[in-house]
């Protein structure tokens, strides 16, 4: 490669450029950290629009969901001195604790009281939308505090009064994590271990170096990035740890080839060459397509996952920048002397991953059915996911005595937890919404300014449940018969994120992305049907990805591992973001060994010796490139927030899945299966996109 003689040729300039990018990365990712947004802002979408109204007529409410007191009555309920002078008492502490703060309750809002008090008369809460805090992740995380300690001295009938919510109980489910640095280090350590097994020597170091190098150069491009677009916290840990297990895997890579380059015999210069033009060509095309399948998000119209999707983008193209000029100018200067304490290069081709090779040549039939009917066991949850956020019932499980007291105490008393999200309704002050049976509403005359009014409604079931998608149905039709009503809130913003991420944009973004990712595969590949299988193998991995989510975070069968409860739903971005980042990351073991498939066969070999001998070389390196990778993910999870949590369980299982079953089982036995068919194009194609053909072997 031109690129690679260039920089052996300047060697002292490339290592000055990257030490100086690298230096500069350091102190740009402690700039940016302060001008990171924690917003999930959904511009020029309904719902979103709505609650931006809510916000600057009232300054509360809209996206927040509110603050639920709940209060146990006595005998009477509100039909006893007791219970009056209870509520009145607890109404007075709320409004006391958190000034400016929206409330209502039987109280407040006569018109509508039984709306706040259950069908027994003994249990009745007070709706509390306080002024969001948005310099915190926690909208609330000064209001809460204070409103508990106005109410902890209060009691009703003997009986204690209990702060609840969505954001109380989605608090205590994450109230604890990593920082950034701790999780990249984590990984780090494990990534070190992975290596030292693979090489036995100091060259262990040097893909870990590769990834100290490419990570904080990244983080220029996202200190650029904040002054152009918003940035989410959440590209922080997106780019330390998949910047460190692509860092990692595309270094692995060109060493590895290096290795087995000078352990044929070749001289420490020419094994860079053939190395940096074998695997770092495989390299080029792996953090192409992994950027290109990372645009799926930076062209979406959700600021948030556009910032990971860009940030994303940077992540491969830096990492083989350099791979593919500061790894060749180490290899050639220090290569040999870092094989220490091993004395003579060990050979690359892994026996155990050569026997396995050969037994799903010799079995393809079995092994193609093996594999297709353990990730068919997988993909079947996938036809229950749920989108959205994590049910209140699941939340509770790590939440708090008192919000879960007061989740309980709403449950049991038949109220439900509707309550904790409700959709919220904007109108002109003189309207009010009818016709809402089974859909409870109130309409206080203090949620009333500048000639607007603000309507909260709910069902018995959770906003993220299918009951509750339900009442939003409902609360929209009934909202759509009213003058001027528009429908905001929490569960109505969700609906609109769904909208906007899987609309049918969406499905014109992944088609191109598809598109281009088939045409530089067949051209890297030199064939048809060897990218049409890659990319049918990246669906079922995917579904199988999904369908772990779905069995681990909605259907509860391991979500502890994480520390966390079950949602009970899948949060609503993750699986665009894993498809994401997962559809590049799997092609890149694709790639790295179809590449070497292809070599063998373009060397002389039968489509079975070349898939044996394809496998026996690169099947050490995919799995460890995986582990690291999974290792990364598994640090990821170490952060406070559920929906990071959720991010990479689906990422690490996928990853996993991808390396082993499908890439070291389904996808050999298809290209045994196939045999020449794997190569052939036909020749108006191959002129077309200019196809050099491989000849098969006589």
């Amino acid at each position: 490669m031109a690129v690679v003689q260039w920089s052996l040729a300047h060697r002292w300039t490339i290592v000055v450029a990257w030490l100086v990018l690298a230096l500069a990365g350091a102190a740009a990712a402690a700039q940016s950290s302060s001008r990171l947004s924690f917003a999930f802002d959904l511009p020029g979408q309904p719902a979103y629009e709505t609650n931006q109204e809510i916000l600057r007529s009232f300054g509360s409410g809209g996206s927040n969901p509110p603050l639920i007191v709940v209060v146990r009555l006595p005998e009477g309920g509100m039909s006893s001195r007791a219970g009056t002078d209870g509520l009145r008492r607890v109404d007075d502490r709320v409004r006391a604790a958190v000034p400016g703060a929206r409330t209502a309750s039987a109280l407040t809002d006569p018109r509508n009281a039984s709306a706040y008090v259950s069908r027994d008369g003994r249990t009745t809460f007070v709706v509390v939308y306080p002024v969001p805090d948005f310099t915190s992740p926690d909208p609330y995380a000064t209001a809460l505090p204070a409103l508990e300690k106005s109410l902890a001295p209060v009691r009703v009938d003997g009986a204690p009064v209990n702060v609840t919510g969505s954001t109380v109980l989605a608090a205590g489910g994450s109230s604890s994590g990593n920082s950034v640095l701790a999780e990249t280090i984590l990984a780090g350590v494990g990534a070190l271990v992975v290596l030292g097994v693979v090489f036995g020597s100091l060259l262990a170091l040097l893909p870990l170096l590769i990834a100290a190098v490419a990570i904080p150069t990244t983080f220029v491009g996202i200190y650029g990035l904040t002054y152009a677009t918003t940035m989410s916290t959440l590209v922080q840990n997106i780019v330390a740890l998949v910047g460190l297990g692509v860092a990692i895997d595309y270094a692995l890579l060109v060493v590895t080839r290096w290795r087995e380059e000078k352990a044929a015999g070749r001289t420490n210069r020419d094994a860079v060459l053939v190395s940096a033009a074998t695997a770092g060509s495989s390299v080029v095309f792996s953090g192409i397509t992994v950027a290109i399948s990372l645009a799926a998000l930076a062209l979406t119209t959700v600021p948030f996952l556009r910032s990971i999707g860009l940030a994303g983008m940077l992540i491969p193209l830096i990492s083989v920048a350099v791979s593919v000029t500061l790894l060749p100018v180490i290899l050639d200067a220090a290569g040999s002397r870092l094989e220490w304490p091993r004395k003579k290069p060990p050979t690359t081709t892994s026996r155990l991953w050569t026997a396995i090779a050969s037994w799903v040549v010799r079995h393809r039939v079995v092994a193609a059915c093996a594999a297709t009917a353990f990730l068919a066991a997988l993909i079947i949850p996938v036809f229950s996911i749920q989108l959205g956020q994590p049910q209140a019932a699941a939340q509770a499980t790590n939440a708090s005595a008192e919000a879960r007291a007061g989740l309980t105490a709403l449950t049991d008393a038949g109220i439900g937890a509707g309550v904790l999200r409700p959709t919220e309704i904007l109108l002109p002050a003189d309207e009010r919404i009818t016709g809402t049976q089974g859909i409870t509403v109130v309409q206080p005359d203090t949620w009333v300014r500048d000639g607007r009014r603000v309507v909260a409604a709910w069902g018995p079931g959770d906003a993220s449940s299918s009951a509750g998608k339900d009442t939003l149905d409902q609360v929209r039709a009934v909202a759509a018969q009213t003058p001027g009503a528009q429908v905001g809130g929490s569960p109505a913003e969700d609906g609109d994120f769904i909208d906007a991420l899987y609309g049918s944009n969406l499905w014109i973004i992944v088609t191109v992305i598809v598109a281009v990712t088939f045409l530089l595969l067949s051209r890297a590949l030199r064939s048809l049907w060897l990218p049409v299988k890659a990319l049918l193998l990246n669906a079922v991995s995917l579904a199988a990805a999904f369908g772990v989510l779905t069995l681990v975070w909605q259907e509860g069968h391991g979500s502890s591992v994480f520390s966390s409860p079950a949602t009970g739903a899948v949060t609503l971005w993750v699986p665009l973001a894993v498809f994401a980042l997962l559809f590049g990351l799997s092609m890149d073991y694709e790639v790295f060994i179809l590449s070497r498939i292809n070599e063998e066969y373009a060397a002389g070999h039968s489509t079975d010796e070349a898939v044996v001998r394809g496998i026996g070389h690169t099947g050490r390196l995919v799995t460890s490139g995986a582990l690291i990778l999974c290792l990364a993910f598994i640090a990821l999870g170490g952060v406070p927030q559920t929906d990071v949590k959720i991010l990479s369980t689906g990422l690490a299982a996928g990853i996993i899945i991808d390396a082993t079953v499908i890439r070291g089982v389904l996808a050999p036995a298809l290209v045994s299966l196939f045999g020449r068919l794997n190569w052939w194009v036909p020749e108006p194609v191959r002129r077309i996109l200019r196809i050099r053909p491989i000849r098969p072997p006589r």
